[in-house]
């Protein structure tokens, strides 16, 4: 029932800037935890950032000061806004629901490559 839809992945250089979304199905949206999550070849799937119901974010150590996560309750959508991308943010970016009715689901992925 709980679907879950990212976008706005590809390939950019060093230094710039991607913008991803996830769309929400769940009529739950306004009440559930959104987080993203990114998986890098060869490595475990790691924590990016959430967004709690009062709109506050919070954010893994690797990341915080470049990126930022805004949420749109209206639209059930959740941003993404990657600035001053590094190659080592390369990987696989999932949309995933941390708390709330629908806990544990995830989006199929949006691929964010960065080159030197």
């Amino acid at each position: 029932q709980v679907q879950l839809v990212e976008s706005g992945g590809g390939l950019v250089q060093t230094g710039g800037s991607l913008r991803l979304a996830c769309a929400a199905s769940t009529s739950t949206f306004n009440v559930n935890v959104m987080a993203w999550y990114r998986q890098a070849p060869g490595k475990q799937r790691e924590w990016v950032g959430l967004i709690n119901i009062h709109n506050t974010a919070a954010y893994a150590g690797s990341v915080k000061g470049r990126f930022t996560i805004s949420r749109d309750n209206a639209k059930k959508m959740v941003y993404l806004q990657m600035n001053n991308l590094k190659p080592e943010d390369t990987a696989v970016y999932y949309c995933k629901i941390d708390a709330g009715p629908g806990v544990g689901s995830w989006g199929q992925g949006t691929q964010v490559s960065v080159s030197t």
